[in-house]
């Protein structure tokens, strides 16, 4: 057997090859003799090793005394051996080995000094970050220190200015509470002499009620427009008062906003839960004031909330002279007004009295008639009855066959039966005809009395009604804005 391929330094291999192009086919006799067998895998047109493994031929042993044309013995290999030859030389190998360590020690070399210079760049960060992280801290506790301060300023402004503006709403609801006191007698009055003109027919008069009632509605407007003006210039103050207020609480409420959010950044750590990435966050600038203006525009608040509690002042001692002036006048127009209203009720209420006496005496008869025409339906309703079984009896006789269709004492009776019920049902509707005209009768009257009782009950209520409004007149205290 025959291994075929050699090394790069045999003596008989011909010249390196390129790797791009296949190797030339040999001239020798050998290519007729021997053919390449390649390892599967591998391609041999792009390589110019010989190949890694070449098929071994069987040789006859009468095959040395052939003719071989290169005149170059046979490389013949024993039948049971078989090798891979290396493919480079001891020189190669060295030198690639060597190539090796020291490109190996060129990177430990490299990689240690970037450790090196890894671990000091650390700790320079390190300690940038921590200094940079207790500056920050630093900064945002004295930030703290200055809204603690501004925010004691604005409270302490801020009670003031609500102790004078309730007291000076007291001042206000006092006339008020007098402007609405004499409200509710002027509307009383005035609803007084609306009802009053809801009197029917005769009882529409031009009474001493009515007189006192028109003076009383006058003298009420009169005090109430004095009292009205000055609540008007109070309540103008007053939300001045609010404007102020209001702006003091809402920077008292935006300065213990930032103070929890700067709170809150005071007291985040490496290890808090609630810190995550926000990627550009430190290029967004929403600011819109320095500490310069920031300052200022408390002192402004304050500033306007002390101006406005000096005009509140006066005005509260203003409030206070307005309110003794109208409390007798009053009461004592309303005293009139309401004696001519008593001596008005006492008369309509006897003649009404009167009427509902003979109205109770129709209503009793109108009972009796409608007992009598509820009798007289079910007497009715009850011979209808008897009268379908009669018609059933004559209708169900007819059925009978042939000569038994005998006119016999059945049906003689039955027939009778139908003529009596039906002419006892015809008394009975005529009966009950007269009784329902009689009941018109009576509902007639009826009408009539609850018509002239409704008219006197309708000016009663209207007077009994004024006196029950009249009931919540104020006293003198409520009058002058005390409740």
């Amino acid at each position: 057997m025959e291994f075929l391929g050699t090394t790069q330094v045999a003596s008989y291999c011909g010249s390196r090859k390129s790797c791009l192009f296949p190797d030339l086919p040999p001239t020798s006799i050998t290519k007729d003799t021997y053919q390449s067998y390649y390892l599967p895998g591998y391609r041999h047109l792009c390589s110019w090793r010989p190949s890694l493994l070449h098929k071994v031929v069987s040789v006859p042993p009468d095959s040395d005394n052939q003719f071989n044309p290169s005149g170059r013995p046979p490389t013949i290999l024993p039948a049971l051996r078989s090798s891979l030859h290396a493919r480079y030389s001891p020189r190669d190998w060295h030198h690639a080995t060597m190539a090796q360590l020291r490109g190996s020690e060129a990177s430990r070399y490299c990689a240690g000094r970037m450790n090196a210079d890894s671990m000091r760049l650390m700790q320079d960060k390190d300690q940038l970050t921590y200094q940079m992280q207790e500056d920050s801290k630093r900064n945002l506790g004295q930030r703290m220190s200055n809204i603690d301060f501004w925010r004691s300023e604005l409270i302490y402004e801020l009670e003031s200015l609500l102790k004078e503006t309730q007291a000076l709403e007291t001042a206000k609801k006092r006339l008020e509470c007098a402007v609405d006191e004499l409200q509710g007698p002027l509307k009383v009055a005035l609803e007084c002499l609306y009802y009053r003109e809801k009197r029917k027919e005769i009882d529409l008069v031009h009474d001493d009620v009515e007189k006192n009632l028109i003076k009383e509605v006058d003298v009420f407007k009169e005090c109430q427009e004095i009292l009205t003006k000055l609540a008007q210039k109070i309540g103008q103050q007053l939300d001045i008062n609010r404007d102020a207020q209001h702006a003091l609480e809402q920077d008292l409420a935006d300065k213990t906003s930032a103070h929890f959010i700067d709170e809150k950044c005071f007291n985040l750590r490496n290890t808090s839960d609630s810190i995550a990435f926000y990627h550009g966050v430190e290029k967004i600038d929403g600011t819109i004031s320095v500490p310069a203006t920031w300052a200022k525009f408390s002192e402004d608040n304050i500033r306007n909330a002390q101006h406005a509690r000096a005009n509140s002042v006066k005005l509260r001692e203003d409030a206070e002279v307005a309110l003794e002036t109208t409390s007798e006048e009053m009461w004592n127009q309303y005293v009139s007004t309401n004696l001519a209203f008593n001596h008005r009720i006492a008369e309509v209420a006897d003649a009404k009295n009167k009427l509902q006496a003979q109205l109770a005496k129709i209503l009793q008869e109108i009972f009796q008639t409608e007992d009598t025409i509820m009798l007289l339906e079910r007497s009715i309703k009850a011979k209808e009855y008897p009268l379908k079984v009669a018609q059933t009896r004559l209708v169900g006789r007819t059925n009978r066959p042939n000569m038994e269709l005998c006119r016999d004492a059945p049906q003689l009776q039955l027939v009778t039966e139908v003529y009596t019920i039906d002419d006892t049902l015809q008394t009975l509707k005529r009966r009950l005809q007269e009784a329902r005209d009689t009941l018109q009768m009576l509902m007639v009257n009826k009408s009539k009395l609850e018509h002239d009782i409704s008219v006197k009950a309708n000016s009663f209520f209207i007077d009994r009604k004024c006196m029950d409004m009249r009931k919540v007149f104020p006293s003198p205290p409520r009058l002058i804005g005390y409740t």
